[in-house]
């Protein structure tokens, strides 16, 4: 949205400069995206008068040598491109010394064989618009040729004219007009307002101007009014055209220009149509299946019966709310050299019109507003303003009757205790900042005694606010007028015992044993394409892939939910090697979806109240789980290398090892076994375990799953379910003791079928107290320990918490870790 600080100054009385008006809308919460500012322009520029032109022919395009008086005794020969004007049309000329906008310096030159003595503008190369289809061409009367333009165009050096661009957010629909703008200037300047919708008076009418009937909801309210005899040659009047440039729209004739107007100004679109065109009542209704509509940018569409339409008896002649149709479209003057124009002011369903301008791809700055919100009391006034405008400047009559059927929704009064504001912000407001605050945004306020005895606001919100529904709303519209600068930014201490749940702390430790272990987190792009679970190689009867369809999803070709996180994850590794990035060690903590094996129904409450006890009961056990799954990913080098040596690949044995981390964070010891789970390489496979229960997987990627995604080879992976292992809320204290430690080695031979991790676990089962750590640190295979058997060499340290150990005694202890070893694998020491 676009606006003049002139117009804005015509409501409010004064305004501040640029500047400090963009600042006054940020402290309402407004957002600007931009000031622009009178364009810096010097030299002679004047109004001028085209005489007469001579067309140049033989030319790729048209061209006129133009005779233009601006006050001199002889007209001065100018060459123009443009061909919107003619023979006595009042210009604006940039006579040679002129510097335009951008440093464009304007001079006499020869071009198609005549000396061009300046420029006529158009108004992109003055500054003040975007059109550069034509010239810009003043109203007749407006100046007198030789005439300074600049105070004219809004560029006098004295009072330059800025222009505030907003961004509207959608809950503030109100602020698509220059009424709910100058509104929300004057609140925080504390200046006066003067409403432009109350200059306007509405009279009674006798009769109808045209019947209406109201055939569906979406429209609870259509106002008509009848104007007769506008001369369709009338020029809309050069302070309206400057608004309209201003706020970036293209004067076209005075009807169109006049329903723009009034849109900007009060904020409630208009549609005009050749009454000479209607036959029979209008009737608002929803679109008949295969009905069509060829709409005022003379394309055809082909209508849903969703779509709201303006109908009469030829059928649709308009899409409500986006769009007229093109058989009602202003046309010639009738054998009077007038025209008959009928006024359509509405209220429409803000969801319908969204629904229709999205569905056709048409969004207009008629539905910009209502699927915004207008101001369902405004079309009786917004319909008789443009009607005066037309009497005023197009020398037209209104006709006596006016149609207003339907009626607007009246709002509903919001009680909240006084003081409210103040406690929510934890600021001491002066008295009657309450009251003064919502009286400016426009309720009508009323002080009553609660039943608690404390004194109560009761605020009726305005009608051009239905978002002021509860008492929050309208605490949220004090603090904001009072300045949200003036809350203190100083937390409350919290109670003890309300901090982060156990699981919560969980979740935190295991990302940050991740992160300082040297992985980056990452938030993928939560829905799965189906078709990734061919390329994970999962059999048809595998249960992941049973998904959860969102029904509106973001991207049509993702639109599963899944119960893994490595689709997200694996892209995300595709797309930063396709970056450059070679070496790559991501993580994600998030949820997953599992659904029932059977989908349970899921009922439908109705909105206008609180779900039935039994419908929550229905709603959660039809819900799928979504446990909390924690997966890291590994490609490349885990450890660089350098001047001291070469790198190491990451391989399955760092994807477990992260599996062993996230146990580690979560309070557990899990434990390693091998296993099939594809997408993994079988014999590079491992489940993590709590006791014998699996609770996710680790290790090497298949080759063909690699191959088909795209990803770098021996990727690696892990998956664990964090909500499968137990919250332990013990802590258990450290044990540290002074004494020194004995390491004795011990090399087994096994087996190869044997997994190290098991030969580890019968170790430290049979090592004792005395045990501290077991660590594997060699592994052979030869002709020594024979064909099917490989020695597996370990160290086991030693300790006692009260004293030095012994020889004897850790050789005891290692007798005892080889002799459960032997017992469980048949396990022999070298």
């Amino acid at each position: 949205m676009r606006v003049s600080q002139s117009w804005l100054a015509e409501l409010l009385g004064d305004v501040p400069p640029a500047d400090e008006t963009a600042e006054a809308f940020v402290r309402v919460g407004l957002e600007i995206e931009d000031v622009h500012r009178a364009p810096e322009l010097t030299g002679p520029l004047v109004v001028g008068r085209v005489l007469e032109f001579e067309v140049l022919t033989g030319l790729k395009k048209p061209i006129r040598w133009c005779q233009v008086e601006v006050g001199e005794a002889q007209p001065r020969g100018i060459i123009c491109g443009a061909s919107n004007f003619a023979a006595g049309d009042l210009v604006v000329v940039a006579l040679p010394g002129a510097v335009l906008p951008g440093g464009f310096a304007i001079s006499a030159r020869k071009t198609y064989g005549h000396v061009s003595d300046g420029m006529i503008a158009s108004a992109r190369e003055l500054g003040i618009g975007a059109d550069h289809a034509g010239i810009l061409v003043l109203p007749p009367d407006t100046a007198e040729p030789g005439e300074d333009a600049r105070p004219l165009l809004g560029l006098s050096p004295d009072a330059p004219d800025a222009v505030i661009e907003l961004n509207v957010t959608p809950d503030r629909g109100y602020c698509f007009s220059v009424r709910g703008l100058a509104r929300e200037l004057a609140c925080s300047l504390d200046a006066d307002y003067a409403d432009p919708a109350m200059r306007v008076t509405v009279p009674p009418a006798i009769g109808d101007a045209w019947p209406v009937e109201l055939a569906d909801s979406g429209c609870p309210r259509f106002v008509a009014r009848r104007v007769n005899g506008v001369d369709p040659t009338a020029p809309s009047p050069w302070w309206m055209q400057r608004r309209l440039l201003a706020a970036g729209m293209r004067p076209i004739s005075l009807i169109v220009d006049v329903t723009n107007y009034v849109m900007i100004e009060l904020g409630q679109p208009l549609h005009a149509y050749d009454a000479s065109c209607l036959s029979g009542p209008i009737v608002v209704r929803r679109a008949e299946a295969g009905e069509k509509l060829r709409t005022l940018d003379d394309v055809e569409r082909t209508l849903d019966p969703d779509d709201l339409l303006i109908t009469d008896d030829s059928g649709p002649i308009g899409l409500a709310g986006v769009m007229g149709g093109a058989s009602t479209e202003i046309s010639g003057a009738n054998e009077h050299g007038r025209i008959d124009v009928l006024i359509e002011a509405a209220h429409f369903d803000p969801a319908v019109i969204a629904r229709v301008a999205r569905r056709h791809k048409l969004p207009s700055e008629a539905s910009r507003r209502f699927e915004r919100t207008v101001d369902p009391q405004l079309p009786p006034v917004a319909a008789e303003r443009a009607a005066q405008l037309l009497v005023e400047h197009g020398r037209a009559a209104v006709a006596r009757g006016r149609t207003d059927v339907g009626a607007a929704p009246q709002p509903a009064p919001v009680e909240m205790p006084l003081e409210l504001p103040d406690r929510v912000a934890g600021v001491a407001y002066p008295p009657g900042a309450t009251v003064r605050r919502l009286a400016q945004v426009g309720c009508a306020v009323e002080l009553v005694t609660g039943d608690d005895g404390r004194g109560h606001v009761v605020a009726t919100p305005p009608s051009w606010r239905p978002d002021l529904g509860q008492p929050a709303d309208l605490v949220e519209e004090v603090l904001r007028l009072e300045g949200l600068d003036v809350i203190p930014s100083v937390l409350p201490s919290a109670p003890g015992g309300r901090g982060l749940t156990p699981a919560q702390q969980r979740r935190r430790a295991v990302s940050r044993a991740l992160a300082e272990a040297g992985y980056v987190e990452v938030l993928p792009f939560p829905f799965v394409d189906p078709t990734v679970w061919d390329a994970f190689g999962l059999a048809a009867d595998d249960p992941r892939r049973r998904t959860v369809h969102v029904l509106n999803p973001l991207d049509a070709e993702r639109a599963e939910l899944a119960g893994t996180l490595l689709p997200g994850l694996l892209d995300t590794l595709v797309r930063n090697r396709s970056r450059g990035a070679t070496d790559l060690a991501l993580y994600h903590i998030g949820q997953v979806v599992l659904p029932h094996a059977k989908p349970l129904p899921m009922p439908d409450p109705a909105v206008d109240g609180r779900p039935s006890d039994a419908e929550l009961a229905q709603i959660e056990a039809a819900l799928p789980a979504q446990p909390v799954h924690v997966s890291a990913v590994l490609a490349g080098d885990r450890e660089a290398r350098g001047w001291w040596g070469p790198g190491r690949s990451a391989s399955w044995a760092d994807a477990v090892q992260a599996g062993l981390l996230v146990g580690q964070a979560a309070g557990v010891e899990l434990r390693v076994t091998a296993a099939t789970h594809p997408p993994f390489h079988p014999g590079r496979c491992a489940a993590l375990r709590v006791g014998d229960w699996i609770v996710g997987h680790a290790g090497e990627l298949h080759p063909k799953v690699v191959e088909v995604l795209g990803l770098p080879e021996r990727t690696c992976a892990m998956e664990l379910d964090l909500d499968l292992i137990p919250l332990d809320d013990r802590r258990p204290a450290p044990r540290v003791s002074p004494y020194p430690p004995i390491a004795v080695d011990v090399a087994l031979v096994a087996d190869a079928s044997v997994p190290a991790a098991e030969l580890a676990e019968a170790l430290s089962a049979g090592g004792g107290e005395l045990l501290e750590e077991v660590r594997l640190f060699d592994v052979y295979t030869g002709e020594q320990v024979g064909a099917g058997r490989r020695s597996l060499a370990f160290t086991l340290r030693f300790r006692a918490p009260d004293r030095t150990l012994t020889s004897e005694e850790a050789n005891a202890a290692r007798d005892s870790a080889v002799a459960v070893a032997a017992e469980r694998y048949a396990a022999s020491q070298r």
